[in-house]
């Protein structure tokens, strides 16, 4: 892979976008469009804090089954990368305002035809030092 081919500056800033519309759903708790962020597929993979979905059919149900947070997020380290025009990965810190831990999160981001969906993704919660 050439240099140039990673962290095009127009995909890494179509990636943000796309991250900073997912984070207001998630925030929001807009089921069906954090349903329309992830890729409609048995493959789809999250892993949450104390959770794990295989597939849409189970991210969705999860979805349904979590309440609208009760806490803000402030996202501190953002770090994407993009790979030619199809795929990046997005990583970032979070600090909640219910806890003292610290969040960390990654997202792996793939461009299929009907756009930029989430194919896997994972949350963690650690007792963290700055």
């Amino acid at each position: 892979m050439n240099p140039q081919d990673i962290d095009h500056p127009a995909i890494l800033a179509e990636i943000r976008a796309r991250f900073e519309a997912y984070e207001q759903a998630l925030m929001r708790n807009d089921v069906a469009s954090l349903d329309a962020f992830f890729w409609d597929d048995p493959r789809v993979t999250r892993y949450g804090l104390a959770d794990r979905q295989w597939g849409s059919a189970q991210l969705h149900a999860h979805r349904l089954s979590v309440p609208a947070p009760r806490f803000t997020r402030e996202l501190q380290h953002s770090r994407i990368t993009v790979w030619r025009d199809d795929l990046a990965v997005v990583q970032v810190e979070f600090v909640r305002s219910d806890t003292l831990l610290r969040g960390f999160q990654s997202q792996v981001w793939v461009r299929f035809a009907d756009g930029w969906k989430i194919a896997a993704a994972h949350v963690s919660m650690i007792p963290f030092a700055d």
